[in-house]
């Protein structure tokens, strides 16, 4: 029977709980309940996520197989190298970790995408994350060309965890150099996977796939129990964990993010 969280002191319930496969909502846990940085804490310390639509109540999840991306297993198609490359050394693009939370999630919530009506990322939910934003456990990765946001992403940081969210693109492969950014970063850091929650043909074209709940949980707990990136700005030379640059060299790009307007450390 799934579980109704009357009170926010009411702890979620075990993931075995959740409703199995062969169910009409694989995955769901429980309903209700606040969406406060505690609750969210609670949930993502346990692989748990809120996912809902317009209408509904809060309803928390925990999917029976579960889609990872293994950070050493990301794949970059030799197109995607190149756009890399170009942007790495192009002297009006940069990466910014946080330069814009709030455009980010907005512009996430507003991106229409094929065969979803509407937006999972209610304006409760967005406000829950910015308020989690600014106790520094919710990030973004954010592609920009001459001043302008061209696409990113944005996710939630626990120990050397990250667990992705949602991502959007107002030009041509910008989210997919802020997932690639991202993979750098992590790569950089030592966060072996970043959590996609389920499965969809995108991500496994990057190299993403499912595991096991139990042996996610079990990443999940050693992960979680280190410690945390102190630094969330993005250097050049994080671009060398993808294979872009064998060396430092000279060149404006990405790295130039942590000494502009924009780029922020939490």
């Amino acid at each position: 029977m799934l579980t109704w969280l009357a009170s926010p002191l009411q702890p979620l319930p075990d993931t075995g709980r959740a409703l199995p496969a062969s169910s009409d909502a694989p995955g769901l846990l429980a309903a209700g309940g606040d969406l406060g940085p505690a609750r969210l804490a609670e949930a993502y310390s346990r692989g748990i996520f809120p996912w809902y639509s317009d209408g509904q109540p809060v309803l928390w999840w925990s999917p029976d197989p579960r889609m990872v991306l293994p950070v050493a297993e990301f794949r970059l198609s030799h197109s995607l190298r190149k756009t890399l490359r170009r942007f790495a050394t192009a002297p009006d693009c940069e990466i910014r970790i946080d330069g814009a939370f709030e455009r980010v999630i907005a512009a996430c919530a507003q991106t229409v995408r094929p065969g979803q009506l509407g937006t999972w990322i209610q304006p409760e939910l967005q406000a829950a994350y910015v308020a989690w934003h600014r106790l520094g456990a919710v990030h973004s990765f954010e592609t920009w060309r001459g001043g302008e946001l061209l696409g990113g992403l944005y996710g939630v940081n626990l120990g050397r965890m990250f667990f992705g969210e949602s991502m959007f693109s107002h030009a041509t492969d910008a989210s997919k150099i802020a997932l690639a950014a991202l993979v750098a970063f992590c790569s950089a850091h030592g966060i072996e996977l970043i959590d996609c929650q389920q499965r969809t043909e995108h991500l496994a074209s990057f190299g993403a796939r499912e595991i096991s709940r139990s042996a996610f949980e079990r990443h999940l707990a050693q992960a979680t129990g280190q410690k945390a990136p102190r630094d969330w700005s993005y250097d050049r030379s994080h671009w060398r964990h993808l294979g872009l640059f064998a060396e430092p060299g000279p060149g404006t790009n990405a790295g130039a993010a942590a000494a502009r307007p924009g780029s922020t450390q939490s």
